[in-house]
C-alpha cells in the first residue's frame, strides 16, 4: 500500500496535464487545422462532455470489478489516445481523439479516489488523497507551461510526451498497484438503481449538494481572476501568467500541508476553519488596492482550497463502502457542472459590478451555502467520516 499514493500522484498528474493541455494551445491548433477560434473551442468541450458522460457509466460499472484492472485498462487507453492526438491529421480526427482520451481518463481517474478510500488505513486516507490532489495542482502549475514550451517546435509534441509518460505509468501500475476487488456487499443492479441507492444514503444529497455549490464559487474565482487582473490592474499576458502561477502554487502548498492541518484540527474543524477563511478573503479581495494584494489574497484562498479538497473527497467517499466508484464519478461530474454554472453566472456578475465584487459576492454566497449544507449533513463534527453506510 505504500506505493498507492505515489502512483496516484502520477496518474492524476498526467490526467490533469492532459485536461489542461489544450486550452493554451488553442491558437496554434486553430491555425494548424485552419478552423476559427469559435470552432477550435470544441476541442475543449469534446473532452469535458466525453468525460462527464463516460464517468456516469464507468463509475457504477467499476464498483463491480477489480479496480486495478479498470485503472490499468483506462490508463493504457489514455496513453494510446493521447499520443495519437499528436498525430491528428484533421480537425475531425482531433475531436475524435480528444473524445477518446476523455473516455479513457473518465475510466481511470475515479479509480484513484475510490481505491484510496478502500485500501488505505483510515488515518492515511486524507494524506493519500492530498498526494493525489497535489498531482492535479502541479499539473495546472507546471504541466501547462511545460506543454506550451513543448509546443514551440510542434503542437504534436505535448500529446506524444504525455502519452509516453502515460505508458510508463501504466507499466508501473501493472507492476505495483494492488488488486482492489469489489466490496463484498456489492449487489449487481442497474445504473439508475445504483445512483438512486446512493441518493437514499443518509446525508448523501447534502454532501453532494455542498460540493456542487462550493465548486460554482471556486470555479467562478478561478475562471475570472485573469480577466479581473487584466481589466483593473492592466496586466499583460505575461503578468497574468505569473499571477496564475502564484495562485496555482498556493493550491499546491495547500495540498501538501493539508494532511498536517487535518491531523491536528480534524476534518470538521478544518472544513469550518477553511470556510471561514474563504468568507474573510472574499469579503475584502475586491477592495484590493494593488494587483499583488489581490494576488496574495486569492493565493491564500487557493491554499485553503488545496487543504479542503481532499477533506471533501473523503467526506463523499465515507458515504458508502460498496459504491465508491460511483461516488468518484459523480463528484467529477459535479465539478464539471460547477465549472459550467460558474461560467454562465460569473461573467455577467463580473460585468455588472465594479472590480471583482460580482464574483467575490458569488463566492461568498456559495461558500455560505456550502457550509450550511456541510453542517446539516454532519460534516462539522469531530469525526464526520463515520456517518456513512455501505
Amino acid at each position: 500500500m505504500r506505493r498507492v499514493p505515489a502512483l496516484s500522484f502520477a496518474v492524476m498528474l498526467l490526467v490533469g496535464t492532459d485536461t489542461f493541455l489544450v486550452a493554451p494551445l488553442l491558437p496554434a491548433l486553430s491555425a494548424r487545422f485552419a478552423v476559427p477560434p469559435a470552432r477550435a473551442g470544441w476541442m475543449v468541450s469534446a473532452y469535458a462532455v466525453g468525460y462527464c458522460l463516460t464517468a456516469l457509466v464507468a463509475g457504477p460499472v467499476s464498483d463491480r470489478l477489480d479496480r486495478r484492472r479498470v485503472l490499468v485498462a483506462g490508463m493504457a487507453a489514455f496513453s494510446v489516445s493521447t499520443a495519437a492526438t499528436g498525430l491528428a491529421w484533421s480537425f475531425t480526427s482531433m475531436l475524435g481523439l480528444r473524445l477518446a482520451a476523455s473516455v479513457a481518463a473518465a475510466v481511470a481517474s475515479p479509480q484513484i479516489w475510490a481505491t484510496i478510500a478502500q485500501v488505505m488505513p483510515r488515518e492515511r486516507v486524507v494524506p493519500a488523497m492530498a498526494t493525489a490532489t497535489a498531482g492535479l495542482t502541479i499539473a495546472q502549475l507546471l504541466g501547462v507551461p511545460a506543454g506550451s514550451l513543448l509546443a514551440v517546435r510542434s503542437t504534436s509534441d505535448p500529446f506524444v510526451v504525455v502519452g509516453a509518460g502515460g505508458a510508463l505509468v501504466t507499466a508501473a501500475l501493472w507492476r505495483w498497484f494492488p488488486a482492489v476487488p469489489p466490496h463484498g456487499g456489492t449487489v449487481r443492479v442497474g445504473l439508475l438503481a445504483q445512483y438512486a441507492a446512493l441518493a437514499r444514503t443518509p446525508r448523501a444529497l447534502g454532501r453532494f449538494g455542498a460540493y456542487l455549490v462550493f465548486q460554482v464559487g471556486n470555479f467562478a474565482v478561478l475562471s475570472f481572476a485573469a480577466t479581473w487582473f487584466a481589466r483593473d490592474f492592466h496586466l499583460d499576458q505575461a503578468g497574468i501568467a505569473r499571477a496564475m502561477i502564484v495562485l496555482g502554487a498556493g493550491n499546491t502548498v495547500g495540498a501538501l500541508i493539508g494532511p498536517r492541518v487535518v491531523r491536528r484540527a480534524g476534518q470538521g474543524r478544518a472544513l469550518l476553519g477553511g470556510s471561514v477563511c474563504y468568507l474573510l478573503i472574499y469579503a475584502v479581495v475586491a477592495a484590493s488596492p494593488t494587483r499583488w494584494v489581490g494576488v496574495a489574497l486569492l493565493a491564500g484562498a487557493f491554499t485553503v482550497g488545496g487543504v479542503l479538497f481532499p477533506v471533501m473527497m473523503n467526506l463523499l467517499q465515507a458515504l458508502t463502502t460498496s459504491a465508491r466508484g460511483t461516488v468518484s464519478a459523480l463528484a467529477s461530474v459535479l465539478m464539471y457542472a460547477g465549472s459550467t454554472l460558474a461560467g454562465i453566472v460569473g461573467g455577467p456578475l463580473l460585468a455588472a459590478l465594479p472590480s471583482f465584487w460580482g464574483v467575490s459576492l458569488l463566492a461568498l454566497a456559495t461558500t455560505s451555502g456550502a457550509l450550511g449544507l456541510w453542517a446539516t449533513s454532519g460534516c462539522l463534527r469531530a469525526e464526520p467520516g463515520a456517518g456513512g453506510r455501505g
